[in-house]
């Protein structure tokens, strides 16, 4: 199985956002640069967030996108499935039927092993997934993060609510 680029950097966004202060939002074009992703590629994980409720778009001054619920109530499985789906990764054709031995379907009253061992692997991924809670994330970042990192964050943080209202003020005058 192989995931998108799109859920790392809609975690990585979500994590960021799990760090303004309540009531505030960034926009997408700031997520964009913050994580160094092109700015429509963002926007479209965005959209897939926001459908998902896991952000919601916010307008005006300060406008731009936050965490529609507590970082606490948010997992890691929320973020894959906004942008990759809760479509099952395994789908099984009934391959066991085909050919010159294939099984009768009397032969086949329930799934066959590797279907049964795929479902079980994916549902503990999920569940291993929807264990881990965006504050986790946030939490271990911090822990590694050094100090000037983290000034450098909240700084950028700062930076970029002066600048998204100073544009807004702009664009009204």
């Amino acid at each position: 199985m192989k995931m998108s680029k799109g859920v790392e950097w809609a975690a990585h966004a979500c994590a960021v956002l799990a760090l303004l202060p309540p009531g505030s939002a960034l926009p997408g074009e700031a997520l964009a640069d913050f994580l160094d992703v092109p700015p429509p590629y963002m926007a479209k994980q965005l959209q897939a967030l926001s459908r998902a409720g896991i952000v919601t778009a916010q307008r005006g001054v300060a406008g731009g996108y936050r965490l529609a619920r507590p970082a606490d109530a948010i997992s890691l499985w929320d973020i894959a499935a906004a942008v990759e789906g809760s479509a099952p990764i395994f789908r099984c054709t009934e391959v066991r039927r085909n050919g010159p031995c294939g099984a009768s379907p009397a032969e086949c009253p329930g799934p066959c092993e590797i279907a049964a061992a795929f479902r079980s692997a994916e549902t503990a991924y999920r569940q291993a997934l929807a264990a881990v809670p965006l504050t986790d994330i946030v939490a271990g970042a911090a822990r590694t993060a050094t100090a000037e990192r983290k000034q450098r964050i909240t700084e950028w943080i700062e930076r970029e609510f002066r600048e998204s209202s100073r544009e807004w003020t702009s664009k009204r005058n």
